[in-house]
């Protein structure tokens, strides 16, 4: 070191991972603008941008093999900008500690280009200029600190090698190539927004490539978690549809063959006869209840859909609506359902128990009826084409007077948590499962007919 402290080009020593001075000569005292050794040695450099550190240690690590590099590096002594043209190399003092020698000459560089020099070296967007073969010609702070070092070939970035060739083709032809790729950095994959464009090297003359690279992870994952989100509900949803007409379909055939083989067993057939209606209705509880287990179990992960309402047409008559038909104090019934068996069954069973009971087709004829007549008691199914049981519910409920109050009680084979509550929301009083319980069912009707609903004053009680 004695023979530096004589020599009048600029020369010191600085620890890399102390962030700190370690030795200057007399003419780098100069150039730092410090009065002695000790002064310059105590400056604090630990909090350098992120820029100076990577190339810190990007020149730690390329000279660690006895290599020397020649590179522009633009100081600030005393708050005055000073461009050196530097040979940095990597010296090991005597107790075997690496440290970076530097031998400066001052230059003088044009103010826009030592301006633009430290623009590229803080930009926080990766750009690194490749030559003809994607070998690396430099690389930026930035780019630098992502993966670790100045010789990382452009195809060995792509965590798809298979991407990289026909970009660097695409720039090399004059093309400018834009893509969002998943790359491998040192921090692991990434999604970086690439812009891969044609450039001739400044010191050889050469065709190559420059790459623009800006890390665009966080928007690719939130757009990723939005689709998977809509997925899982596309999912739900068309779970929840399945179920709905699963639901339907099994459970309102056996609406009428428990219901039906239930009448028959109580209509005085002979033993025989008696007998296989009997098993009849047997089979249908048995697979009744594997239909109810497998409902059940999907409906455990299944979720509600918003509920569309639907188109209404002008009710047509229908001959099986006479409205105010029965004698004084017969409970009057109105049965909605679009399936003939089920209207069939429940009338039946009504008449057995004295009960005046009508119907109709869907919600658009139910509403009519209920408009024209005088009920004690509406049944609504749900699922029934032009306006279903809950659009139903909901204008029955509109309407004004005691008519708008009638007990409307849902019988249905849609019995799922979320779509009770639907139910409920709409007016509705109370729901019965199909297939049905004839037992259960009679006593809801007269119960909810019995109510004294009629006397019930809202205005009164409000």
């Amino acid at each position: 070191m004695k023979a530096w402290d004589a020599l009048r080009r600029p020369i010191w020593m600085f620890d890399p991972v102390a962030m700190c001075g370690v030795y200057a000569n007399a003419s780098a005292l100069t150039l730092w603008g410090a009065q002695t050794l000790d002064a310059l040695l105590a400056r604090d450099f630990s909090d350098v941008s992120p820029a100076v550190r990577a190339r810190t240690e990007r020149l730690a690590r390329e000279t660690a093999d006895g290599q020397t590099l020649s590179e522009h590096w633009t100081f600030y002594p005393n708050g005055q900008p000073l461009t050196v043209a530097a040979v940095i190399s990597t010296h090991r003092l005597d107790d075997g500690r690496p440290v970076l020698l530097f031998e400066a000459a001052p230059i003088e560089v044009e103010s826009q280009e030592r301006r633009a020099v430290e623009a590229l070296r803080h930009t926080s967007t990766l750009i690194t200029l490749f030559d003809a073969e994607g070998r690396p010609l430099f690389s930026n702070p930035a780019a630098f600190a992502a993966y670790g070092s100045t010789s990382h070939p452009f195809e060995a970035r792509f965590a798809e090698p298979e991407r990289a060739q026909p970009m660097l083709a695409a720039a090399l032809t004059g093309q400018t190539v834009g893509d969002v790729c998943e790359i491998v950095t040192r921090d692991g994959l990434r999604w970086h927004h690439l812009d891969v464009r044609p450039v001739i090297d400044p010191v050889t003359g050469q065709p190559g490539v420059m790459l623009n690279e800006i890390d665009v992870t966080a928007r690719v994952e939130a757009e990723q978690a939005r689709v998977a989100a809509e997925q899982k509900t596309a999912m739900a949803e068309a779970r929840q549809r399945f179920l709905t007409d699963m639901s339907h379909e099994l459970r309102t055939p056996l609406n009428a063959v428990i219901g039906f083989s239930d009448l028959l067993t109580k209509a005085g057939l002979g033993q025989e006869h008696a007998d296989h209606a009997q098993r009849i209705n047997g089979a249908g509880q048995r697979l009744l209840s594997v239909v109810n287990d497998m409902i059940d179990l999907s409906a455990d992960q299944a979720s509600a859909p918003a509920v569309e309402p639907e188109p209404q047409r002008e009710p047509a008559p229908h001959d099986e609506i006479a409205a105010n038909e029965g004698a004084p104090g017969v409970l009057k019934v109105l049965y909605v359902d679009d399936h003939e068996s089920n209207r069939a069954l429940v009338m039946a069973v009504m008449a057995a128990q004295g009960v005046f009971c009508a119907t109709a087709d869907d919600g658009a004829e139910g509403l009519a009826a209920t408009q024209a007549g005088d009920w004690d008691v509406i049944l609504m199914d749900i699922q029934m084409p032009v306006m279903d049981g809950v659009a139903a519910a909901r204008a029955i409920r509109a309407l004004p007077g005691p008519v708008g109050r009638t007990p409307i009680l849902a019988l249905t084979a849609n019995t799922l948590p979320e779509q009770l509550a639907e139910y409920e929301d709409a007016g509705m009083d109370d729901c019965i499962a199909k297939p049905m319980n004839i037992v259960d069912l009679v006593n809801r009707v007269t119960a909810w007919g019995a109510s004294g609903w009629r006397d019930f004053d809202p205005q009164a009680a409000a």
